[in-house]
């Protein structure tokens, strides 16, 4: 073995043993058995500049295993990624570069963000079709990388990798190499408490490319070998199953579940640093000879192939202004000057389901936003996220910009992330709202990382009739609202999709579109997405406020009028998003909210929350739908004029 490389190893041993340790919180084990091949990935295979660690053709490395994360922190300070000795001392603490999961945009060198298990594997497919994306758009000349992957047996227990690697086998992606921690260990025990899969078997079923290493974890010339090997592969994934041994090569906890998710005791860190060499008394050993001349290695051979890189892409694109724009309008994750322009008007009165409005804004603007990549859980054609004339995506059309996920909502929602992380891709994906749910890890997700990405939520509430209450959302609006950094819109008609749909291209981070089955009337010009809430007609006077979202909004125009029939004034604000609407100035929300007039909110869900912006609610509460056409679950519900016209009076009475 090169002596720098096995000083390296050492040192990443001995740094998953003490940073848990001064913790005292932290994985080491899994770190201490693969640091051979975390040198292999960072120091021998992929293509990667610690200067320049977003340089768009550079290989990706995901962490699915993410509580492992002091193995891929060591090697991000040891290829001079700007992480310091302090940095891994300051393990898991507040404020650190060094969280206790990876996170994307917080630590340099991190691609994704992993921690719930299966995540990052499901993950690592939307890169691997973004890259295939990008290459057949642009050109091997400047796309044509290979994403790498981690994953351990609680990656592949999660349901979420069955998804993933279905599809990913399905759709032949040959960038895309896993490899599998066969360490036979969770925190409970054996992996025998809990599973008999046979890994191999399973992914074969799947189409991949599997090569059982076996216990060969610790050298670096075979696992090197085996990673090439999968390289070569160009129409299949593929899964490397390496058989490891978490803890090595500690005397007490080699193989042990107490190797997983404990520090181990100060002397038995001592013991294991005399085993590898290093000094026992010493923490955070890090002699500036190996430090350095690893460094300049890594850095030397980033450096030569992103130059290589760039002065492929200068050629490719010299004397092509157009072709250049295009490429930055992907890679910025935006449209071409103008773009917006093409955005689809409708007439008021117009009735049109939001879910149709939806699908006519988004393929009237894909000529000028050329990142779009669209598809749906097997429901393309009812979520509205069907392209016009699109190819598929396929291995026989890898530029094709309309993906069939299958029924993998959970594989869906996190593969568009790995595609929204990759760059050059705005991912669209729609499912029935009610099946966020299956989704909803992958949101959560995005909406921490502040991935872009686009979910389209259909069939939105008790208004979709007879499939009842399985597929009728009530709560979901609620619980989505609660969630961080997720720009939720449920716009109240078509115009409003529209000016939605600009506003998540627009936007940094995720948008959920949550829009209806059924026709409603156009009642609206669509700037109140702009603002979160906007009146959307007014009268002199008013008496109350009715608020509304989605398709509630023409319902309070009824109720609006009916009220005006019986002497009283009524203002209807339409307010398709929350979180828009508390980033406006005081004084704007005063405007629209004024003082002293009572306000009800309608909405076809769970009322809770509402309390925030409303003196009383006419929801759904304390039950869920019901199998009826939605003109008559809608009615039957309370979501009907004659409802809000007696809760609108009887809250004037009580304000009185």
């Amino acid at each position: 073995m090169d002596p720098i490389e096995e000083e390296a190893i050492r040192l990443v041993r001995g740094y998953a043993m003490d940073a848990p340790r001064k913790a005292n919180s932290g994985h080491p084990g899994t770190a201490m058995a693969l640091a051979p091949l975390g040198q292999v990935l960072y120091g021998r295979v992929m293509r990667h500049d610690p200067t320049d660690p977003l340089w768009p053709d550079r290989d990706r490395f995901i962490l699915s295993a993410g509580h492992a994360c002091i193995l891929q922190y060591s090697y991000l300070y040891l290829c001079g990624y700007g992480l310091t000795i302090g940095d891994l001392e300051a393990f898991r603490q507040w404020e650190s570069r060094t969280p206790g999961h990876p996170e994307r945009h917080h630590t340099p060198g991190i691609e994704v963000t992993t921690g719930p298990l299966g995540q990052g594997f499901a993950n690592s497919i939307g890169m691997a079709v973004a890259e295939r994306v990008m290459r057949a758009q642009f050109g091997a000349d400047v796309v044509d990388h290979h994403v790498f992957v981690i994953a351990g047996d609680g990656c592949l227990q999660e349901g979420i990798s069955h998804e993933a690697a279905s599809l990913a086998g399905h759709l032949g992606l040959g960038k895309l190499v896993a490899i599998y921690d066969d360490n036979h260990i969770t925190i409970d025990g054996d992996t025998a408490l809990s599973s008999n899969d046979d890994v191999v078997k399973r992914f074969e079923s799947y189409h991949w490319h599997v090569d059982d290493l076996g216990a060969e974890a610790n050298d670096l010339d075979a696992l090197e070998a085996a990673v090439r090997g999968a390289m070569a592969e160009e129409d299949r994934p593929s899964l490397i199953v390496l058989r490891s041994h978490i803890g090595y090569p500690s005397p007490e906890f080699t193989d042990s579940p107490k190797a997983h998710g404990d520090p181990f005791p100060p002397e038995e860190i001592a013991r294991t640093k005399e085993i590898l060499g290093l000094p026992p008394e010493v923490t955070f050993y890090a002699p500036d000879e190996v430090v350095d001349a690893y460094r300049q290695r890594v850095i030397e051979r980033g450096q030569a192939v992103r130059r290589e890189w760039q002065s492929r892409f200068d050629a490719h694109f010299a004397g092509q202004p157009a072709d250049r724009a295009v490429w930055d309008a992907c890679w910025n994750h935006t449209g071409l000057d103008g773009w917006e322009k093409d955005l689809p008007r409708f007439q008021l009165g117009e009735k049109i389901a939001t879910r149709q409005a939806v699908q006519k804004a988004i393929n009237a603007t894909v000529p000028k936003v050329p990142g779009i990549l669209s598809g749906a859980a097997d429901l393309t054609g009812n979520t509205g996220t069907k392209l016009d004339d699109a190819e598929i995506q396929s291995k026989e059309h890898p530029g094709g910009r309309q993906l069939h996920y299958g029924i993998r909502e959970h594989a869906m929602g996190a593969a568009m992330n790995g595609m929204a992380a990759h760059g050059g891709i705005i991912p669209v994906g729609g499912t029935f709202f009610c099946f966020s749910d299956y989704e909803r890890p992958a949101i959560r997700l995005a909406a921490l990382s502040t991935e872009k990405v686009v979910f389209v939520l259909t069939h939105d509430s008790v208004g979709l009739g007879e499939d009842g209450p399985t597929h009728q959302p009530i709560e979901q609006l609620a619980s989505l609202r609660a969630m961080p950094q997720l720009q939720l819109i449920r716009p109240a008609d078509a115009n409003e999709t529209a000016e939605a749909w600009r506003i998540a291209v627009e936007s940094e981070g995720p948008t959920a579109l949550v829009l209806t089955r059924q026709a409603v009337p156009v009642v609206t010009d669509g700037l109140a997405v702009e603002v979160g809430a906007a009146v959307v007609h007014d009268v002199d006077a008013p008496r109350l406020v009715l608020i509304g979202t989605g398709s509630e909004v023409s319902l309070c125009f009824d109720a609006a009028a009916q009220l005006e029939a019986d002497g009283i004034a009524a203002r209807v604000v339409s307010m398709p998003s929350w979180d828009r609407f508390e980033r406006q100035p005081e004084d704007y929300q005063r405007d629209v909210f004024p003082p002293g007039i009572p306000r009800l909110s309608v909405e076809a869900a769970t009322t809770f929350g509402w309390a925030r912006w409303a003196d009383a609610s006419v929801g759904i509460d304390g039950r869920f739908g019901a199998s009826a056409p939605g003109p008559v679950a809608l009615t039957k519900l309370g979501i009907n004029v004659d409802n809000v016209v007696a809760h609108a009076k009887a809250l004037i009475e009580g304000a009185s």
